[in-house]
């Protein structure tokens, strides 16, 4: 298919700035082509690339946050930091990959001095006990595993922690860092994203908090565009 049957383009001018207004070029009601607008907590609008799923009939809202602007991530930073200080916890533990753009970021505006970052990379004095096997939307390949260096182990034991993440979709990484930081004794009070991507993931989530900046739906292609699901919506924060 081409672009215009699409409705997808390349993403290297998206996640760069914040605008007044919903930017001329693209629609600020359905059928949306190419992105897809969200208005922030502050008023400032977001506009998000379309991706076409493997399906080629559904698409889904993006937000790479190691592509982004130095001002998107810090304006995003800050909506999540409000967020999470509804958890109030003893410190912030980001996952990996672009969770953890935000999680020292986040961290720091809530006072904290420093955070405690997962990883999937085995160095060579990990315990394979500290680790977890997960999967998601965008690395689906078997055998990953979320995996904390041992020297942090004495930041979250016994603390209540809060997870920072740049997006939920699946849930299937959220799940993994809840089973894995129970296991080793830390209290998860909850999660802050920046992104909701749909909804599917309450499934597999509950009784995991989550909150968000923005939500996005699921979208189906039609000849004029993209439109998006309302039953997928998910609330917010």
């Amino acid at each position: 298919m081409s672009v215009r049957e699409t409705y997808t383009e390349a993403t290297t001018g998206y996640w760069q700035e914040l605008t007044p207004e919903v930017p001329a070029r693209f629609s600020a009601k359905p059928p949306y082509r190419f992105g897809y607008p969200v208005t922030l907590p502050c008023g400032r609008i977001l506009v998000l690339p379309l991706r076409q799923l493997p399906d080629g009939g559904r698409a889904v809202a993006s937000l790479i946050a190691n592509q982004a602007s130095s001002l998107v991530v810090a304006v995003l930073a800050d909506h999540m930091a409000t967020q999470a200080r509804a958890f109030d916890a003893d410190i912030v533990v980001g996952l990996p990959t672009l969770g953890l753009a935000f999680a020292s970021l986040v961290a720091e505006r809530l006072g904290q001095p420093r955070y405690v970052p997962l990883g999937y990379s085995r160095k060579f004095w990990y315990d394979d006990a500290l680790s977890e096997p997960v999967s998601s939307i965008t690395s689906p390949e078997a055998g990953k595993k979320l995996r904390l260096d041992p020297n942090l182990l004495p930041l979250i034991k016994g603390r209540r922690i809060v997870l920072v993440d740049d997006a939920i979709s699946t849930g299937a990484t959220a799940t993994a860092a809840v089973r894995l930081l129970q296991r080793i004794g830390a209290d998860v009070a909850g999660m802050v994203v920046a992104m909701k991507q749909t909804n599917r993931w309450q499934a597999v989530t509950a009784p995991l908090a989550v909150r968000a900046v923005y939500g996005c739906p699921l979208f189906q292609r039609g000849e004029d565009g993209w439109t998006p699901l309302a039953e997928t919506q998910p609330n917010i924060p």
